[in-house]
């Protein structure tokens, strides 16, 4: 059987103009390369996962030369030790990536674009191809979108374009629509196969660095895997011999924390940095902590990074091992949307601003932004800070001066938050059957307030499915606020009091009247997922996957 007829896929619009003879003929050899390995690294984290069900949680290493030895990572390209801001959004939106590509209302660009097709990605075929293809062109500068609706071009704009920070799915999916010998394809080899077939191709020709960012990785292991993926594709490509791969590590789960620096070992010549992410370390750590009722969590919207002591010494240990390392560390996300209210937009500006100044006195060179609005007000902490003369001190890059600990934060457990989860949840699924992976909501709407939209994604769609069944499985009482105790009638009531709160509130037409009323089955499901420690994410679902759940009896 030749290469090429080992591969099958979905003939979605634009997949016969990218599964040439030629990628399949690559894509099968990656595929039988890591497959398998892929299979395993998946096995060892359930076990890990499941050890710390039965008490056994990740703990420190063994010293090694990972955390002895006196080495450095690979001198890191200039591009990605500039201060400043990227700008994060799904790169299969055209004219969502086309906005964030292009300069912000101060007629700044970003200093790198984060184009997405994980968290904020579909998670559909459809998605990794426009993604990939969207990618080549823009790299080309031959991106274009026409809304034929709101009568509206979308053109990358002249000058230097920011540099593009790749973000595939994870090793822990699978692609059901694309098969080779009969299996689905590991989303990370696809994606990652896709971005360096094409995109890096036309990178590597014009002597660009080709990054990347590494999603939910968890131990060394995973690690090890991308620096086999990344040699693999060298050997299979020429054009990528002489070029430039780099990736950065996103600290978002548990046991990671603990192994950041024998990540960055593991990675070897691909390791420039780590970054810190927020909602997956917390929604991780509630997935670790699931089975503890000692460790149940107030209200997640009060658990602020730079206020919580053991999660800032997490960021702080970070920064510590880039700066020992020579690696990068890069900062969290500003979420908030432009809205027409400008007191709103005050209050927005104000916050991103102390977050971002936070972010910069740690020692973080960069951050995340999700719309172009705030784009500077985010970025100017950091240019601002490095541009004074400041130097990380020298105990700033000890990273045993930041040992890691887990501790329950301070603050209320309210029926509120959980309502505030359920909303959340449900608008974010809403998202998801319309094609989004990440959607603008405010869980607070039709509250009194001064409370800005917020551009939320599969992370927090995680971190409040995660929170609500926490509280569920320990029938936590709430300690603020009217009481009631945590179970599943409550938190079916909430979903529904909130979609009928929702429904009053949207268009009136059948699609989307229905849409939300799948939402809430489907939220169900995954919430009954996690209270019975199935952890899945909602990317490893189908569309048919989830019409089906949205026609079965209410998962509770």
């Amino acid at each position: 059987m030749t290469p090429t007829s080992r591969v099958r896929f979905e003939p979605v619009e634009g997949a016969d103009r990218l599964f040439t003879p030629a990628f399949n003929e690559f894509l099968a050899a990656l595929h039988d390369r890591l497959h398998a390995r892929a299979l395993k690294l998946r096995a060892d984290r359930a076990r890990l996962l499941a050890d710390a069900h039965a008490g056994r949680r990740p703990a420190p290493l063994p010293p090694s030369e990972a955390t002895t030895g006196n080495w450095k990572v690979s001198p890191v390209p200039d591009e990605l030790k500039k201060p400043g801001i990227e700008i994060s959004g799904p790169c299969s939106i055209t004219s969502m990536f086309i906005n964030a590509l292009n300069p912000g209302p101060e007629g700044e660009r970003a200093e790198g674009d984060l184009d997405d097709d994980e968290d904020s990605g579909g998670h559909r075929l459809i998605d990794t191809v426009r993604a990939a293809a969207n990618r080549l062109a823009a790299v080309n500068r031959e991106l274009y979108f026409n809304d034929t609706e709101r009568k509206r071009e979308y053109k990358v704009a002249p000058g230097e374009l920011p540099f593009f920070m790749h973000r595939e799915r994870g090793l822990h999916l699978d692609e059901p629509d694309v098969r080779i010998d009969g299996a689905p394809v590991n989303a990370a080899i696809l994606g990652t196969a896709l971005t360096l077939f094409y995109a890096g191709r036309a990178q590597a020709d014009r002597g660009q660095g080709v990054y990347f960012y590494l999603p939910k990785l968890e131990t060394p292991d995973e690690a090890r895997f991308y620096r086999e993926l990344f040699d693999a594709c060298r050997e299979r490509l020429p054009f990528l011999s002489g070029a430039t791969i780099r990736g950065i590590i996103l600290v978002e789960s548990l046991p990671c924390v603990y192994y950041m620096e024998e990540m960055l070992h593991a990675l070897g010549p691909y390791a420039a940095g780590l970054n810190a992410a927020r909602w997956d370390l917390k929604a991780s750590i509630f997935e670790y902590v699931m089975t503890d009722p000692k460790s149940v969590w107030p209200d997640r919207f009060g658990v602020d990074i730079k206020t919580t002591p053991f999660l800032s010494d997490i960021f702080r240990r970070l920064v510590a091992i880039c700066l020992k390392r020579g690696a990068v560390p890069i900062g969290g996300m500003a979420t908030a949307l432009p809205s027409n209210d400008p007191e709103v937009n005050r209050v927005a500006g104000e916050a991103i601003r102390r977050d971002k100044e936070w972010e910069a006195a740690q020692g973080f060179l960069r951050g995340w932004v999700a719309h172009i609005f705030h784009m500077k007000t985010a970025a100017d902490p950091f240019k601002t800070l490095i541009a004074s003369g400041v130097k990380p001190t020298a105990d700033m890059a000890r990273p045993e001066h930041y040992p890691v600990r887990v501790e329950v934060p301070a603050g209320p457990i309210t029926l509120e938050g959980t309502r505030r989860n359920a909303r959340m949840v449900i608008e974010y699924v809403e998202g998801w059957l319309n094609g989004r992976g990440a959607k603008g909501i405010d869980s607070l709407e039709g509250k009194p307030g001064v409370h800005p939209a917020l551009m939320e994604d599969l992370a927090t769609g995680r971190m409040s499915v995660a929170q609500i069944a926490q509280r569920v499985l320990h029938h936590a009482p709430t300690t603020q606020g009217p009481p009631a105790t945590h179970d599943i009638a409550l938190v079916k009531r909430l979903l529904q009091e909130e979609l009928d709160d929702i429904l009053a509130r949207r268009p009136k037409d059948a699609a989307t009247q229905e849409r939300y009323r799948k939402a809430v089955k489907i939220a169900m499901r995954w919430i009954k997922n996690y209270t019975d420690l199935d952890f899945r994410s909602l990317g490893s679902y189908t569309r048919a996957d989830l019409d089906r759940i949205a026609r079965e009896p209410d998962a509770f």
